[in-house]
């Protein structure tokens, strides 16, 4: 994903994770803070220790960008988006971490 449909700043994650609402799958945990219709949407994503070392972390992590990098183009305009994995993702494949995310994004009513 290009830099500027990043989240970087430690305060912009922490005002999602504050502001937003939050679903959650045994997978992954979604959490949406609309900002304004003026901004690209933006995605960040998280990764704890608790998921395994870090070529298990990276791994997970370059999955979830991917499919969150498919998913961009359904996303409304002037979102934060920050996706949590948890230790299960990491024994989940591409395509389940993709048909999760879709599915969170789905219920949460974040896709057109």
């Amino acid at each position: 994903m290009q830099r500027r449909y990043r989240l970087r700043r430690s305060s912009d994650f922490g005002h999602a994770r504050t502001k937003g609402k939050a679903w959650s799958h045994p997978l992954l945990t979604v959490y949406l803070h609309a900002r304004n219709d003026l901004e690209p949407s933006r995605v960040g994503i998280v990764v704890g220790k608790r998921t395994g070392k870090a070529t298990i972390r990276n791994r997970v992590k370059r999955r979830i960008r991917e499919a969150a990098r498919t998913l961009y183009p359904t996303l409304p305009l002037g979102q934060d988006v920050v996706v949590i994995a948890k230790p299960a993702a990491a024994e989940a494949s591409a395509k389940g971490l993709l048909e999760v995310l879709e599915a969170i994004l789905t219920r949460a009513g974040a896709r057109a």
